[in-house]
């Protein structure tokens, strides 16, 4: 039996005698010499421990399959990949084992008992060799974790020491069970938690240790490029709970938005201070900067050391240069190439947004962190410049589209139930939020855009100052009455008398028709216009000017919308004078008299700007397009032909109503007509499915002149009908 251990020990000792890294735990064993005492020999305290002392401590190492072979001595012994291996640790003598093991001769017959090399003598003292296999099958084996060839079982050995017990006197140091980990040599307790912690060193692509020796290579990286700027990505970027740096191909058209509206306002001043609040690969300030040039002055902030890492690197692959507290980084970070020129500077801090914001002044803020956003408005809009703009991109759909409405409620403070309008809630549910931190500041604001996509929401504001345009902005914060019938809608009247009948304001009747209580009150709400069709236009012509083709669609559809007009009345004119543009009725300067109109960066403006935009603010309500959209199949009848929708388009505008199409639903109408005139002509231009027998032509030829009449009614009347204004 001795000699069959000796023959098993000599493997063991050869392999750690080429170990000469020191292992980076306490509890790793020394090896020892090649030429060390025979195993039936007693081991005196003053000598190193032998080689299965290493194997018998927590040792911690990579083991992997593409790892080398002389780096497998290195692993834990509960790590093994058959349970074959297991067992021949268990073919040794008492006298290879250390004192730290706590294996003496009391628990041990050199005859036909065998100890477990995972268990300490207070948990399983030695036994036969059957009896040993199945506990080893049945304890350690069917309870490991797979990775990659290799079984993880659980340990027994005091590698994880529990907070001692004091018993009276005495002190009782529990030892737990627990996993070694393969890649990063940690012990946990569960097998649930062991099963993630490596799925998480998967997903980040760390499936080599980073206790070898040698140099690791660098995890392997990608480049994308999105409008002429270049990107280093990481691998699993797409992914956010995998990777620190997330970036959303499917967000593009989002940073577009966003630079066409930064563009816009750059014309008006420059240098603009603008900050990326969550950097994350910084794309969105690298754009700015590569683009616009000395006109902007960009900070891109993120939490994340590896993110901050990462926007250094892609600022040096596109040859800016990163600037750390107003100095510039490192002598050797800065170098470029023969031929290569600065294409401008980037200012790169690691610090909490609200810190930021709270620090500094900027012109221009983006906010757009992995959901709500309602946690940084008001540190937003406790330092924004006057005129500037802050955009808000909120990714919480679920909440925002009425599917977890409690989440809603909480982050929001809204009530809000699933409409076919839902999208266009949504926007104005951000807004709201918006303009209640701003008013808090007592600052208000104008909406220049909302969008509300498959997969965010995005609202740009402009900042006003003072308590006067904080007050009108508070007031267009409004309930909405909302019928679970007809899908009818309007804003509740201002003033804080209770009324006796709500319903009265609604213009259907279901609540007389229909039993029960068909309606429901959402909100608060944004009930002013959420687009500005003057600084839409210069969105659009900045889109033209940097060759983004992507989004000229959806801007011109927010112009159709802005205008409540048909697309084919649009028309851009060109201004006679090109240094100005036309912002509802308000000419604004946008490059030679930028130092004559605006003062010193981070002042108030002149008195004469101010009560321009004051102008801008009061201009007439009935400009403004009408709130919501009807769905035009929502409301179809059973059993006929809808029209097409432009033609149908032009039926509602023949009538006499506004009428556009909006981007927040393909098939939606936005009209000032009420629902009964808009149902009615909808009958009114459909025809049936089929083509029945003379009664049902009889019945078709009734329903044609019933509707004929209620149609030439409604005209008729239209005055008294629009009287029912929806604000």
């Amino acid at each position: 039996m001795e000699n069959m251990a000796e023959e098993e020990l000599l493997p063991l000792q050869e392999a750690a005698a080429q170990v000469r890294t020191p292992a980076p735990d306490s509890a790793r064993v020394p090896a020892p010499a090649p030429d060390s005492a025979p195993a039936s020999a007693p081991t005196p305290a003053s000598a190193p421990a032998p080689a299965l002392a290493l194997a018998q401590a927590p040792a911690l190492s990579p083991s992997l399959a593409s790892a080398p072979e002389e780096d497998e001595s290195k692993r834990h012994i509960s790590i093994q990949r058959q349970l074959g291996d297991l067992e021949k640790l268990a073919f040794v003598t008492e006298g290879d084992f250390d004192s730290a093991n706590s294996l003496n001769s009391d628990n041990l017959d050199t005859g036909n008992k065998q100890v477990c090399p995972l268990c300490p003598k207070e948990k399983f003292r030695a036994c036969n060799s059957h009896k040993l296999r199945r506990h080893l099958q049945n304890l350690h084996w069917k309870v490991s974790v797979e990775f990659e060839g290799y079984r993880m079982c659980i340990c027994h050995l005091p590698c994880r020491p529990v907070k001692p017990n004091i018993i009276g006197e005495q002190i009782f140091s529990k030892m737990g069970a627990h996993y070694h980990c393969i890649i990063c040599s940690a012990t946990i307790t569960r097998r649930t938690d062991m099963l993630g912690h490596v799925r998480r060193h998967v997903n980040k692509g760390e499936t080599k240790s980073r206790y070898i020796a040698a140099s690791t290579a660098k995890p392997c990286t990608e480049i994308l490029k999105e409008t002429d700027t270049d990107v280093q990505v990481c691998p699993n970027y797409s992914i956010p709970q995998k990777t620190d740096s997330y970036f959303n191909p499917k967000m593009k058209l989002n940073r577009q938005l966003i630079f066409c509206t930064l563009a816009a306002l750059a014309k008006e001043r420059k240098p603009l201070e603008c900050l990326d609040a969550f950097g994350a690969t910084g794309i969105m300030g690298l754009q700015w900067a590569k683009h616009l040039g000395n006109a902007v002055k960009v900070t891109i902030n993120d939490l994340n050391e590896n993110s901050v890492t990462l926007i250094q690197e892609n600022c040096h692959l596109n040859k800016l240069k990163v600037v750390v507290d107003s100095k510039e980084k490192k002598e050797g970070d800065d170098i470029l190439e023969e031929g290569e020129e600065n294409l401008g500077n980037i200012k790169v801090t690691k610090m909490d947004a609200n810190v930021l914001m709270h620090l500094r002044s900027f012109d221009f803020i983006h906010l757009d962190p992995f959901g709500t956003s309602v946690n940084y408005l008001d540190s937003a809009f406790r330092n924004i410049r006057n005129l500037g703009i802050v955009s808000v991109t909120s990714t919480d759909i679920s909440s925002l589209y009425a599917k977890a409405q409690h989440v809603a409620r909480r982050h929001y403070g809204c009530n809000i139930v699933r409409t076919e309008y839902y999208k266009e809630l949504a926007a104005r549910i951000v807004v709201a939020a918006v303009a209640r931190a701003a008013a808090r500041c007592n600052k208000g604001i104008e909406v220049l855009f909302a969008v509300a996509l498959e997969h965010f929401v995005l609202v740009v504001v402009r900042v006003l100052r003072g308590p006067t345009s904080a007050d009108e902005t508070a007031k267009k914060i409004q309930y909405l009455i909302h019928c679970q019938w007809c899908e009818e809608r309007i804003f509740q009247k201002d003033g804080n008398m209770v009324e006796e009948n709500p319903y009265r304001q609604l213009p259907c009747n279901c609540h007389g028709s229909m039993p029960g209580k068909t309606a429901i009150e959402l909100g608060p709400l944004w009930s002013s216009s959420l687009f500005n069709t003057g600084f839409l236009k210069r969105m659009l012509f900045e889109s033209l000017h940097h060759g983004l083709d992507e989004i000229q669609t959806l801007i011109k559809t927010l112009i159709f919308e802005s205008e409540c007009t048909p697309q084919s009345q649009f028309s851009v004119h060109a201004s006679s004078n090109p240094n100005k543009q036309e912002e509802n009725g308000v000419f604004i300067k946008t490059t030679d008299d930028v130092t004559t109109d605006y003062i010193a960066q981070g002042k108030r403006r002149s008195n004469e700007i101010i009560t321009n935009l004051a102008k801008k603010q009061k201009t007439d309500v009935s400009t403004e397009h009408p709130p919501f959209y009807y769905n035009i199949h929502r409301h179809s009848i059973k059993g006929m032909n809808m029209p097409k929708l432009k033609k149908f388009l032009c039926y509602l505008s023949q009538a006499g109503f506004r009428v556009s199409r909006t981007h927040f639903d393909p098939m939606g109408v936005r009209t000032d007509a009420p629902l009964m005139q808009f149902k009615s002509i909808l009958l009114k231009y459909s025809t049936p499915t089929y083509t029945g027998g003379q009664s049902e032509g009889n019945v078709q030829s009734a329903s044609e002149d019933t509707v004929a009449d209620r149609v030439e009614m409604s005209v008729n009347d239209k005055a008294e009908a629009s009287g029912c204004r929806r604000w």
